[in-house]
């Protein structure tokens, strides 16, 4: 025997019904279909606002199909897609540098931003539970670390980590009112499900839904938007805007009541021109092109409406676009979408009753307004929305299966905040580092423990009609616990070379003061510092090395008058250039330390610019003689130094100026030897060449000679 179907469309215009029969080979044959506009707006954005009104046209379709096909007991039924309510939602949790390791934690955080968005969604809808709100589904806008956008949270640190989503809900109201409504027209609701997902499942088959491609229901009041992607109906969304946005722009361009706009606007689509007489008798016939023109505003209008919903669900634009619905038919529309999402014009597009697989239309006319009847009919019989019972820490809970429903649903449904249940962290410790005050986070504590059955399960797992969950706190988190190095990292030495030995300067801890290992354990309130910087000086004292912390100008006094010597001071240099004690070493410094020189008595007299010495240099017999007598006479507390005597930093020197002598002849045989030849008994003194005596005065340049004779 064939099975007989029947559905209802029940639109914001017009309630649509429809009579298939299914065939032995599994395909539809359409058998009748009746179509009726509602006489008063009882209908708003698919919500039934007046059940009497809608049940007197729903009782006029169904009597008129009882007509040929006999009494109708069953119904089958589809929720709006507008229906469905979107909310947006944040959640937050503390991190405090302790990653989050695993994806099941970021799944808690996505549920508790649902459960948020349904807490938000009731309160703005001025209802007084949550519970009377079901989610059909959810997506993830944005991760964020510390407030910036991030890929994703596993395995980063920051202080807090955000989930925001966006959620669709539809209300139990919803439901009722179509429950409440089929019985005042003695008819049995047979199977429920949503108009998009049934105008999905006749025209994207399971094998296509990998696709990411959207079904634009457009109607008379408003547009329905649905969404595939990677297999599953992905997101839902409603505009506000539809065909009869383009009815009344022709109604106000024309001067057209809106009945009439709205066959003017059919016969110019179907028929490419349409004669029209306006409300002051004037008759004109306008053409497809000159509508187009007129009304283009409006087209662009719709367009971009969609487009940018699309967008907001969806994310990016989708590979395709199916247009169904007596508004798709409004002029270039699917040309003007594909153009506001940069599509190829050919991955937009119409779709009628021809594009549903395995049926024969019969006398169905060929429009896309009837794909949803159609759909509605196949799919509440193939996917029916069910409800389902399930209990929650031993709750029960009646869930309403738009989907296939998992635990982390029945935790939101249940109003379980999931970050109530995780374990409390454990204590921080309270410290200061370096003069910075910083926070040590204890451990995360551990995420709630969930058992489905008395198995362990997750937020992903699915759930059957009959399922039993439990969901425990999650363990406390352990008190923080690091050591010096662990917290500040394993410092680097600095090298220095001392006269070309290298030496290592590693960093030196104190805790409160106290110098300790890195390996010390830190407590709280503890003040920590470290050294890793350091001055000549302290490299000094640090490898015992003090011998060399003298440099201690080299000074004296000359005649009262304090004089510094350079020459005699221990010189500091590092890397070429004069330094002091308190520079600071820098890695792979070269550092060199210059003993003084020793200091005389004619090293003073030279910076003086004194001569101890008198000295008068003549040539006696051809060779230069000098000849010198102190000019200076100098002592040191009383004792009489010579000019080559060593002096010390701290002496006090007495220098008195010599009254000299002048130079004779005789004075020269004091620093030359004579030789008397043996064969010669006589000589003579000679200065530059002349006679003279012993006595004869010389000065430098002199001339002497001494000659011998018989």
């Amino acid at each position: 025997m064939k099975k007989r179907l029947f559905a209802l469309d029940i639109g914001t215009r017009s309630v649509t019904g429809i009579i298939l029969e299914k065939l032995p080979d599994d395909r539809y044959e359409i058998i009748d279909y009746c179509m009726k506009e509602h006489q008063e707006r009882s209908m708003l954005d698919g919500q039934i606002h007046n059940v009497l009104e809608v049940a007197k046209v729903i009782n006029y379709v169904k009597a008129m199909l009882e007509v040929d096909h006999g009494p109708l007991e069953k119904v089958s039924v589809a929720a709006a897609g507008r229906s469905l309510k979107t909310a947006k939602a944040t959640a937050t949790i503390k991190l405090d540098e302790q990653p989050i390791t695993d994806e099941e934690t970021i799944h808690h955080l996505e549920l508790s931003a649902v459960q948020t968005a349904q807490f938000n969604l009731a309160q703005n809808q001025d209802d007084t539970s949550y519970e009377n709100y079901y989610c059909v589904g959810y997506s993830v806008l944005h991760y964020k670390l510390d407030g910036e956008i991030i890929g994703s949270l596993v395995d980063q640190r920051g202080v807090e980590a955000t989930v925001e989503v966006i959620a669709t809900f539809l209300p139990k109201v919803v439901v009722e009112s179509l429950l409440a409504t089929l019985k005042r027209t003695n008819l049995t609701m047979e199977a429920l499900t949503l108009e998009p997902i049934a105008a999905i499942h006749v025209l994207v088959p399971t094998s296509m839904r990998r696709l990411n491609v959207a079904i634009v229901d457009i109607g008379a009041g408003t547009s329905d938007i649905a969404i595939t992607r990677e297999s599953t109906i992905s997101a839902y969304g409603m505009v506000p805007i539809a065909g009869d946005k383009i009815t009344e722009t022709i109604s106000d361009q024309y001067l057209l009541d809106f009945k009439e706009a709205e066959r003017f606007k059919r016969k110019v689509v179907n028929e490419k021109e349409a004669e029209f007489q306006d409300v002051l008798g004037f008759s004109q016939t306008i053409t497809y092109e000159d509508l187009v023109e007129q009304i283009s505003p409006a087209i662009d209008e719709l367009a971009y409406a969609l487009a940018e919903k699309i967008i907001m669900i969806n994310e990016r634009p989708p590979q395709a676009i199916m247009l169904i619905g007596g508004g798709s038919q409004t002029p270039e529309i699917a040309k003007r979408l594909a153009t506001k999402l940069k599509l190829p014009e050919n991955r937009v597009a119409v779709r009628d009753v021809t594009a549903i697989a395995d049926i024969k239309p019969g006398d169905l006319p060929l429009s896309p307004e009837f794909v949803t009847p159609v759909g509605i009919a196949i799919t509440a019989q193939n996917n029916p929305v069910n409800y389902l019972t399930v209990t929650v820490n031993k709750r029960e809970l009646r869930m309403f299966e738009m989907k296939q429903l998992t635990v982390g649903d029945c935790l939101i449904q249940a109003g379980y905040d999931l970050k109530k249940f995780y374990g409390k962290p454990g204590l921080a410790l309270f410290v200061e580092v370096a003069g910075e005050r910083m926070t040590l986070p204890g451990t995360l504590g551990q995420a709630p423990t969930l058992l489905l059955n008395g198995e362990k399960a997750d937020t992903e797992t699915p759930i059957k009609n009959g399922d039993h969950i439990e969901i425990n706190k999650g363990s406390d988190g352990e008190q923080a616990k690091l050591t010096i190095v662990e917290l500040i990292g394993e410092q680097p030495a600095t090298t220095v070379f001392l006269n070309q030995k290298k030496y290592e300067l590693k960093p030196i801890y104190y805790v409160n003061g106290e110098q300790q290992p890195s390996s010390y354990t830190i407590v709280d309130k503890d003040e920590i510092t470290y050294k890793q910087s350091y001055t000549i000086r302290e490299f000094l004292e640090r490898f015992n090395l003090l011998k060399y912390d003298d440099l201690t100008p080299f000074q004296i006094t000359v005649n009262k008058k304090l004089m510094s010597i350079e020459k005699g001071e221990r010189k500091l240099l590092l890397n070429q250039e004069n330094a002091t004690f308190d520079t600071l070493l820098k890695n792979n410094d070269q550092l060199v330390i210059k003993e003084p020189e020793p200091i005389a008595v004619e090293d003073i007299l030279n910076l003086r610019d004194e001569k101890f010495w008198d000295i008068t240099t003549v040539l006696f017999n051809g060779e230069k003689t000098e000849l010198k007598q102190p000019k200076l006479k100098i002592t040191r507390h009383e004792e009489q130094l010579a000019a080559t005597d060593l002096v010390y930093t701290g002496d006090r020197l007495t220098i008195e100026t010599l009254k000299t002598k002048p130079y004779i002849f005789q004075d020269v045989f004091r620093v030359v030897e004579i030789e008397q030849p043996a064969d010669k008994n006589v000589y003579q003194l000679y200065k530059n060449g002349d006679p003279c005596s012993f006595d004869e005065p010389i000065m430098s340049g002199d001339q002497l000679e001494i000659k011998w004779t018989n």
